[in-house]
């Protein structure tokens, strides 16, 4: 299964990626990596990591949504890139799954 880029960025202060993919459980996963100065400045750490895992049962409730057939994994994935691929892309997905009561699990470390 591919990786799909949401969003990508890079400059002298931050290089910040954006990815979303199914795992081998068929788990829908969006994560996120910031690295650089701006980011040390922030957090005080040179790098904030952040993933937001939406288990299989709740990826079915996505297909609906978004008018997909059931399994249609490569679709999602576009969809997802298509409609979610700014700088706010992560807190936009999140946002999405909240309004439309789609269960996700998230974590974030620096």
């Amino acid at each position: 299964m591919n990786n799909v880029l949401l969003f990508s960025f890079k400059s002298d202060s931050v290089k910040v990626s954006i990815e979303a993919y199914f795992n081998e459980e068929d788990s829908l996963i969006v994560e996120g990596y910031d690295i650089g100065k701006s980011v040390e400045e922030m957090w005080g750490d040179s790098d904030y990591e952040y993933i937001t895992t939406i288990k299989a049962d709740a990826v079915n409730k996505l297909y609906a949504l978004v008018h997909l057939p059931a399994g249609s994994k490569e679709a999602l994935l576009s969809y997802l890139q298509s409609r979610f691929n700014t700088n706010s892309c992560y807190s936009d997905i999140r946002n999405w799954l909240d309004e439309n009561a789609v269960a996700y699990e998230s974590f974030s470390w620096t």
